[in-house]
């Protein structure tokens, strides 16, 4: 399996950057340099209307950004994805992501919910968690004042935001509600370790490493033993029997393919639906990289496919 020629761009134009990784930096140069990042690499921001809103979190307030395809019908009520963002429960932000959530609002004809929730090493494990599902819980409960459809709510999110997701997926399926409809996972962080198969054949050199991963479990976590809470890693949860329909990406370059796979088999030995799908020759966070890769306006139109079907607009 080659790299995709374009993702073989994007690297060697990060290598050329002379910048270093962001388990190498200071937090706040870390979180500095990946917003200055998606600036030039990320997708086109399109049109939308866009709302924040902030509530009352856990850990005291948290915004959510409200974003909807522009130019929709006054009273209409959208079905919405509770989203949360990539980047190692460290880095990353509204705005890093705001591009990929404006172009899955207006091609799936849907609102997304773009979760602020609380990074790391400020915030330790599980306040990120708990912030998702504070999210998620308020979407339902506002759903009628906010113009969105109670009966059609999704989840999903990218690397660690795809963490978030499905563990709030499966928070409320043990609460009993709300009700979740659909799962969009790509190249979710499954279980907090770094003895995978894959992590041995992509240790480095593909974008995300190795080492980066061990860095973000070692400042994520507040000890080695939080990796064993379903809640760090959704391979463990007892049961994932009952949870909405999942779309599971994964990247053929990525320390994560091997956990992405078998969170997808889990699934789907548990009586899921499961629409698994992996994109030879990307790596880790090409999702962000739709300025320069032409695959990750493909994997757009595959999430926002998934989507229409879930709300039964497609």
């Amino acid at each position: 399996m080659t790299l995709n020629p374009q993702i073989a761009t994007v690297l060697e134009a990060i290598r050329q950057s002379g910048v270093p990784p962001m388990h190498r930096l200071p937090v706040a140069e870390a979180r500095a340099m990946v917003r200055e990042r998606s600036r030039r690499v990320n997708l086109p921001p399109e049109p939308a209307d866009i709302d924040d809103h902030t509530l009352k979190g856990p850990g005291g307030p948290l915004t959510v950004r409200l974003i909807r395809p522009s130019g929709m019908a006054p009273g209409q009520a959208l079905p919405v994805m509770v989203y949360g963002h990539g980047g190692g429960w460290i880095v990353g932000d509204l705005g890093t992501h705001e591009p990929q959530c404006r172009a899955l609002a207006n091609a799936a004809g849907c609102a997304i919910a773009a979760v602020d929730y609380r990074l790391a090493p400020e915030h330790r494990f599980p306040a990120a968690v708990e912030d998702m599902v504070a999210a998620l819980n308020w979407i339902a409960a506002e759903a009628s004042a906010l113009g969105l459809d109670r009966q059609r709510i999704a989840v999903g999110g990218d690397s660690a935001g795809a963490t978030l997701a499905t563990v709030a997926a499966i928070a409320a399926r043990d609460a009993g509600g709300p009700r979740i409809c659909a799962q969009i996972l790509i190249y979710p962080v499954t279980e907090a370790r770094t003895e995978t198969a894959s992590y041995e054949r992509f240790a480095e050199g593909y974008n995300l490493t190795r080492e980066q991963m061990a860095y973000i479990f070692a400042t994520y976590l507040r000890a080695p033993s939080d990796a064993a809470d379903w809640r760090a890693s959704p391979l463990l949860a007892p049961s994932l029997r009952g949870l909405p329909p999942a779309l599971v990406i994964a990247a053929g370059h990525d320390p994560l393919i091997d956990e992405g796979k078998a969170y997808a088999e889990r699934l789907s030995a548990a009586g899921v639906a499961v629409d698994y799908f992996c994109y030879d020759g990307c790596v880790h966070g090409f999702f962000g990289w739709g300025g320069m890769v032409d695959a990750t306006r493909d994997l757009m139109a595959r999430c926002a496919g998934t989507l229409l079907t879930a709300f039964g607009t497609g």
